[in-house]
């Protein structure tokens, strides 16, 4: 049996190195999102606890950002803590809550990537509010690519705090909301998003085989491609990375036209 998986993992590398191979860099995406999901169903098929699946997830986020970074992508939006989920139960939400703090200390010290938060801050215990802007002022000059943490994320909560975000900005400047109407474009309402200049993703990546977004960058994946990986979070490989970076290259983007 254990001779078995390590000649299956064995070809498993040997198939990835062949793909990779084969990998056009100019093709690579440049802003993948990632939908990091399973984590709680991988657990539970590994007979382990929720927590312990959360932190093998978690666990993860480093070896993918690698990953990233051998094959030239720059920004990585990753999906850590919708603002769904905290409906969930208590037991289960706080040391999820402590978890992510871990993951976001661990990517400030790593000293490559450039850390930003996505999400609604208020809606954040002010421990994780503060580690979030120490590994944001920490990282800001780094060269490494630009890794958003979506922390207390919801696409339709992004789309109301940048609309939120323009009337504020116009009441500052004393534009007549007349004038502000008539002015309000794409462009206006993009700059105040989370993302704010970034590029919008190329690539939205869900893992856990669930074929839905559930409000991930509403706004900013209207043209993005998706791809849609059965794996659970905390046992996406390479190979099925290489696959997803594969797969994006063999499509025509059209953009709407």
């Amino acid at each position: 049996m254990i001779l078995r998986e390590k000649l299956r993992n064995l070809l498993v590398r040997l198939y990835a190195r062949r793909v990779e191979g084969h990998l056009d860099h100019a093709q690579v995406p440049k802003h993948i999102g990632v939908i990091v999901d399973g984590n709680r169903r991988w657990a539970k098929a590994a007979g382990s606890t929720t927590a312990q699946g959360h932190r093998a997830g978690a666990d993860k986020i480093e070896e993918f950002l690698g990953w990233c970074s051998e094959t030239d992508v720059e920004v990585v939006t990753l999906w850590l803590l919708s603002t769904d989920n905290f409906e969930r139960p208590q037991e289960e939400l706080l040391p999820l809550l402590d978890i992510i703090e871990d993951v976001v200390r661990t990517l400030a010290a790593d000293g490559r990537w450039r850390v930003h938060h996505v999400g609604t801050m208020d809606l954040l215990p002010h421990r994780v509010q503060t580690v979030l802007k120490e590994a944001q002022g920490a990282t800001a000059n780094n060269t490494g690519i630009v890794v958003n943490v979506a922390i207390g994320y919801g696409g339709r909560q992004e789309i109301a705090d940048a609309v939120r975000s323009m009337l504020y900005e116009a009441q500052r400047q004393g534009t007549p909301m007349d004038e502000l109407a008539e002015a309000v474009d794409i462009d206006m309402i993009g700059r105040h998003l989370y993302t704010g200049a970034q590029p919008d993703p190329d690539l939205v990546i869900r893992t856990s085989g669930e074929q839905r977004l559930s409000g991930f960058m509403l706004w900013q994946s209207a043209h993005s491609e998706y791809y849609f990986c059965d794996v659970f979070w905390p046992a996406f490989r390479k190979v099925d990375f290489l696959r997803a970076l594969r797969d994006y290259a063999a499509r025509h983007r059209r953009f709407g036209g």
